[in-house]
């Protein structure tokens, strides 16, 4: 198995676009490293280039120990599952599994081994003689899996794979995913716009942005300590709320101040925003809505909208003209046009810069 070092690598095309600026990362041997970003961000693209689809316009690229820039796809030991599957439509699904293997000359019988081994692995030994027109859409998707693993490559690629199955399969093969990167321990690249997979699946997640990394760490640190503005509004559902205020003194403390409305902050906030000179600065106040409480001795706020999901609501509430979301239990019983009172979890506010849109804390 082997690592993916990128150094500086860049994509631009003839017509002077650049889907990929100058991005480093490295993707360490057996993580399973998700590209996550809205459509256009260059996470597909950054994604061919590992796979040698597309050739990078500058910048180097490393698979193990080994510089890859001028290796051809099939010799970079590598296995790409697409979004599509693209299976062989005349062939078994015995056959479909096989044909890599069939290509590099490997014997009969060692062919019969790995497949029976794989599509065990996958639960889908008694699918080897139908047509992939014989399967469902989470039948295939596991059939483009076993085609890719059969080869065992050092690195397996995988562009928005579940983005073709309904919502509950996806859910499935999540979880199947995930087992099946412990029981291989291979590295996984994997790729989508879709920030629940991302932070479901990955060990690592790397926000991009307009063909830049914005953020790489653990889901937790993604969710709990986001850079800036995008990444905290990309990752988390609903997005977090945002509130532009100010800082100001009231009796020795440092409060924000929204739409005339004073947000409490914890000593240890109120020294960084002291040592770094906010006082009476315009920030941006990040709040999520799983963060937003019902609370008798909070400040009043109109409810506009109320959406019962079951176990959980989402309220959307006004501050003067605004619209933000409150995410609460399901049996908190509130109406569309009440007027009820909340207040934020202080330890768990975000601060950006008014400017930058970056972490002040």
């Amino acid at each position: 198995m082997a690592g993916v070092k990128l150094e500086n690598l860049s994509k631009a095309y003839p017509n002077g676009y650049v889907a990929v600026k100058n991005i480093s990362l490295e993707i360490c041997d057996k993580e399973f490293m998700v590209l996550v970003g809205p459509s256009g961000c260059g996470k597909t693209t950054t994604l061919r280039m590992v796979a040698g689809l597309e050739e990078a316009t500058s910048g180097n690229l490393f698979i193990g120990d080994r510089f890859v820039n001028d290796v051809a796809p099939k010799d970079r030991n590598i296995a790409m599952v697409f979004q599509n599957y693209a299976l062989y439509p005349h062939m078994s699904v015995y056959d479909n599994i096989a044909f890599g293997l069939k290509l590099r000359k490997v014997p009969k019988q060692e062919i019969k081994e790995k497949v029976a081994k794989v599509a065990n692995i996958l639960g889908i030994e008694e699918l080897l003689d139908r047509k992939p027109k014989q399967l469902s859409g989470g039948q295939r998707q596991r059939v483009a899996l076993g085609r890719a693993i059969v080869r065992e490559p050092e690195v397996f690629l995988m562009d928005e794979p579940l983005s073709n199955l309904d919502a509950k399969l996806r859910v499935q093969m999540r979880a199947e995913l995930i087992k099946l990167h412990q029981e291989i321990h291979s590295t996984f690249i994997y790729v989508t716009h879709d920030q629940t997979e991302a932070m479901t699946m990955g060990t690592r997640i790397c926000v991009m942005n307009k063909g830049e990394i914005q953020q790489v760490g653990t889901p937790r640190e993604i969710y709990q300590k986001p850079v800036n503005v995008f990444v905290a509004s990309f990752i988390g559902a609903p997005q977090m709320n945002f509130m532009d205020s100010v800082v100001v003194e009231r009796d020795g403390n440092l409060t924000v101040l929204f739409n005339g409305v004073e947000v409490a902050l914890t000593p240890e906030v109120q020294q960084v925003l002291r040592n770094k000179n906010y006082l009476n600065q315009k920030v941006i106040l990040g709040v999520r809505p799983e963060d937003t409480l019902i609370d008798d001795e909070g400040f009043p706020v109109n409810v506009d909208m109320v959406e019962l999901l079951g176990s959980e609501s989402y309220i959307h509430y006004l501050v003067g003209e605004k619209l933000y979301i409150a995410k609460v239990k399901g049996d908190i019983e509130v109406a569309i046009g009440d007027k009820i009172q909340i207040s934020f979890a202080p330890g768990k506010l975000h601060l950006f810069d008014f400017e930058t849109k970056t972490s002040i804390l």
